[in-house]
């Protein structure tokens, strides 16, 4: 790796670039690790959390180490009906619908949670037993966002040093803040509802994204941020009544 491409003014405009990039790719990746992490008994979330992200981590710079085989990915596999199918297609369409699937059985979780303490505590120790469960779906929806992030990624650059250090500095950045974004989604039940549907949308993108129908991401980050500002403007409201 040449580390002295740094003496130039290029590749720190792309490492910041492409690290803001990485970031804002990574919400929704933090946002689904944090409401699977929540199920968990509060002494272990923290080792979840760490755990997930770590597995984030690992499966991006490898995917960047690998490049000739992500890149391989993007090459036609087979046709349907004069539609062109590639690896990344499959990934993309499985986790789409394993991202809308998880989402709906969350939010059907959450409509019909009891409130009775003796069912609480049986679901803690069901959850405890998760643990496992937890890590591994986390793994396979680390890999779904991984390859967004690393095409991305190739997109903006060719130097693969400043890719790994955007990936670990987005990757750290959700680290600090992973803990405080599942603390403000489990004090507001209805702010996971608009959470998870906002997983559901993302997955929506995904599977249609397999189909090479390209939904630009500002319009769904305006959704979201809209949707939001009017949960904010809820919850002040409440407050003050």
């Amino acid at each position: 790796m040449d580390f002295t491409i740094f003496l130039q003014s290029e590749a720190w405009i792309a490492l910041l670039t492409l690290s803001f990039l990485e970031i804002v790719l990574g919400i929704d990746n933090i946002i689904f690790i944090s409401i699977l992490t929540n199920k968990l008994p509060d002494e272990v979330r923290p080792k979840a959390r760490f755990s997930g992200i770590a597995l984030a981590l690992i499966f991006r710079i490898a995917m960047l180490l690998g490049i000739t085989w992500i890149i391989g990915f993007t090459q036609p596999i087979f046709e349907i009906f004069s539609h062109t199918v590639t690896g990344r297609d499959l990934v993309l369409f499985v986790g789409g619908l394993f991202l809308i699937a998880k989402s709906t059985s969350e939010i059907h979780h959450k409509v019909g949670e009891v409130d009775k303490e003796e069912d609480k505590q049986d679901l803690k120790k069901e959850a405890a037993k998760s643990f496992v469960s937890i890590i591994i779906q986390i793994g396979l929806l680390d890999i779904v966002f991984s390859f967004d992030s690393i095409l991305t990624a190739i997109g903006m650059t060719d130097e693969i040093i400043i890719m790994i250090i955007a990936v670990v500095v987005s990757l750290v950045v959700m680290l600090i803040f992973a803990g405080r974004i599942a603390s403000f989604i489990e004090k507001y039940p209805t702010l996971q509802v608009l959470a998870l549907s906002f997983l559901i949308l993302i997955g929506f993108v995904l599977v249609a994204e397999s189909f090479h129908q390209e939904i630009p991401k500002g319009y769904i980050y305006f959704a979201v941020a809209f949707s939001l500002t009017v949960e904010a403007i809820n919850i002040r409201v409440r407050k003050n009544t």
